[in-house]
């Protein structure tokens, strides 16, 4: 077995790779330009997703899985993929514990108006009269309950909120108190103290929040998007926001990113920006090694169920 990346792995992930599995061959490569000679030969390739085309995936003659070390599909070349009929499995769930450590961070941050005493204690100001809240008992409601909306309610609990999730079927998820499905996407709106979009990138979830949605929440709720910016009209939302029809924004992913300097959000009083870093953590690569081991043992075995495996057709 030829197991090919074209990720920059850790040099420590790959001596303990070849040490586990003396039996197969790897080639660690610092990018798919230096991997496309080992590609003909290769059985697997463990790459982040975002370096392949479909003049590559026909060179992969030997090719049978391709797994993407990151949660984001958007730039894989899906037909190219599909007409080899490909196995694809990504790591999706992987980013869940910092996501949601940045989801509540953010939601205290907000609620407490750290970046108020932050700001007064830069200008030596020593000022106690400026309101300031509570997660206590109040209403998030998430959009996009798998894994890391999961991760999101089940910290919520801990500070006595009550949750309520979307998803495709309503299904019930761990740590949510109630769940809707997307065409009773208003009822969660109406509720919710606190929104937290966790939606993919896809055609159906393209500008899925417009103005009319932020005009549907309460006027103290607070919004976070820590999915996709394109799932969110951003027009729509800085009117929403100019207007007041909801109190603050956090938003760590855009339409366009970086996001542009003259873009009138980054001059705003009520939104909060962060270069899309609510996934990042020092522990990244060893957790998506440890979802490709238990996949691995799958494909070697030929039989159980793989992790994250994902539907061609969907693209997720």
């Amino acid at each position: 077995m030829f197991i090919v990346s074209s990720a920059k792995v850790r040099y420590s992930i790959q001596d303990d790779m070849k040490e586990k599995y003396p039996d197969i061959q790897f080639q660690f490569c610092q990018n798919i330009k230096e991997a496309e000679e080992y590609l003909p030969d290769a059985d697997i390739l463990l790459t982040y997703g975002e370096d392949l085309t479909p003049e590559i995936i026909q060179k992969a003659k030997q090719l049978k899985w391709i797994n993407v070390m990151s949660a984001g599909l958007d730039k894989m070349p899906f037909e190219a993929i599909k007409s080899k009929d490909l196995l694809v499995t990504n790591a999706r769930g992987i980013h869940k514990i910092p996501m949601a450590e940045y989801t509540i961070g953010m939601m205290l941050q907000v609620i407490r108006n750290f970046s108020l005493i932050k700001e007064n204690q830069k200008n030596k100001v020593w000022e106690r009269k400026f309101q300031v809240g509570e997660l206590y008992g109040k209403t998030l409601g998430v959009l996009g309950a798998g894994a890391i909306g999961s991760e999101i309610a089940r910290l919520a609990k801990a500070f006595n909120m009550h949750t309520v999730g979307l998803n495709r079927s309503g299904r019930p998820v761990d740590h949510f108190d109630e769940m809707v499905t997307f065409d009773q996407l208003v009822v969660l709106l109406r509720k919710a103290d606190f929104v937290v979009s966790v939606l993919p990138k896809t055609d159906e979830t393209h500008a899925f929040l417009k103005k009319v949605h932020f005009e549907t929440m309460q006027e103290h709720s607070i919004f976070i998007n820590i999915g996709r910016g394109t799932t969110v009209d951003q027009q729509g939302l800085i009117q929403a926001l100019q207007e007041n029809q909801i109190a603050h924004a956090v938003l760590d992913v855009m339409e366009k990113e970086p996001l542009p300097e003259d873009n009138v959000l980054w001059e705003m009083e009520n939104v909060t920006i962060t270069p899309h870093l609510s996934g990042i953590t020092p522990l990244y690569q060893r957790r998506a090694f440890d979802q490709f081991e238990e996949n691995l043992k799958v494909f070697r075995q030929g039989e159980g169920e793989y992790l994250n495996k994902i539907d061609l057709s969907r693209g997720y």
